[in-house]
């Protein structure tokens, strides 16, 4: 496959003019990250395959098309950049298909990792924010879950992502210079208010666009993967979090570490879950379609219940999210949809 080009963008103005170094910069939620990064003045580079991203959605600072296995490109392009920090977004991300696929999971998510960290290492890179998930906790004790509750991965997606972590642990302890944070997703939906960028996968697994796709008549039904889990209606509960909310989440921690403060493990989520059914009915509400539902069996590597316990966030990163209703979060979704569906079309 021949990689366009690489391109620079026109950048915000003003801000710190710190240099963030942004590893799948031109994917769902590393778009939304670069965004709100040049609107605060930041230098950006994006890093980026585009085997899953897409240019157009890299809305400020220098896009690279590269991949993480060529470390030698890789090196080159940050030690011309100079970054003053790195967010790490590239990975594969589907569950299901990291249980059906294992090797391609811990070669991309686990792999290519350690050669990005061996290059930050390189290049004196000393702060980094990492782009971790829920699923590092497999099917916890409790909910809402802390970040000190045991990683017990079910899948190799989760189990992927505990092992970038302990990389990363393990080199902040023998590297002063060095500190990260480690922010743990939850279920990530919707997408920019002003309908520049979203969730741009034609074929996704995440349940509100996969709704609002089957709501457009892109596919002829809705799979629920089981109804017998052991939650109030049958089908599992999660915590629904804005991208938008999730991305500012990403400056706090940047300006976190800028500020001198310690390493850290974050959960990013609302503190609040919602079933798959409830889910459903809202979207047939926002969308005014009552698309097609059909049941299915449960899906590997899929724990009942997941809903952030987010104190630490708020108290420590003084992070506070503005889109926490979920009808507000599918409306977003359903705008950028709609958006989208023209824009495939033209």
């Amino acid at each position: 496959m021949t990689l366009p080009q690489d391109r620079s963008i026109l950048s915000g103005a003003g801000g710190s003019g710190k240099r963030i170094f942004v590893t799948g910069g031109a994917g769902y939620i590393g778009s939304h990250v670069v965004r709100q990064l040049g609107e605060q003045g930041y230098q950006v580079l994006t890093y980026d395959n585009l085997s899953t991203g897409n240019d157009w959605a890299v809305l400020h600072g220098e896009l690279v098309v590269g991949d993480l296995a060529d470390s030698e490109k890789l090196w080159r392009t940050m030690a011309r950049f100079r970054p003053d920090a790195v967010i790490h977004f590239a990975a594969f991300i589907e569950v299901a298909e990291s249980v059906r696929n294992p090797l391609k999971y811990f070669r991309n998510n686990t792999a290519n990792a350690l050669n990005l960290l061996e290059v930050c290492r390189k290049c004196a890179v000393g702060a980094l924010i990492f782009s971790s998930t829920a699923a590092v906790y497999g099917i916890p004790e409790r909910n809402p879950v802390q970040e000190d509750a045991p990683l017990s991965p079910i899948n190799p997606y989760g189990a992927a992502k505990a092992m970038t972590e302990r990389f990363l642990a393990d080199l902040a302890f023998v590297e002063p210079d060095f500190r990260y944070v480690s922010l743990r997703y939850f279920n990530v939906a919707s997408a920019d208010p002003q309908g520049r960028i979203g969730q741009a996968y034609r074929n996704p697994t995440h349940l509100i666009t996969r709704a609002l796709k089957t709501a457009l008549g892109q596919f002829p039904r809705l799979e629920i993967f089981g109804t017998d889990y052991d939650t109030p209606d049958g089908t599992c509960i999660r915590d629904y979090i804005h991208v938008e909310d999730l991305a500012s989440a990403h400056l706090a921690a940047l300006e976190h570490l800028f500020h001198g403060r310690s390493s850290g493990i974050f959960n990013c989520g609302y503190g609040k879950g919602y079933s798959v059914k409830e889910v459903v009915e809202t979207v047939a509400e926002v969308t005014g379609v009552d698309f097609p539902v059909a049941t299915s069996p449960r899906r590997e590597g899929d724990p009942p219940m997941l809903i952030a316990g987010n104190e630490k966030i708020l108290r420590e990163l003084s992070w506070r999210p503005r889109y926490d209703e979920l009808r507000s979060i599918i409306e977003g979704a359903w705008n950028w949809e709609k958006i989208y569906l023209e824009k495939m079309k033209s």
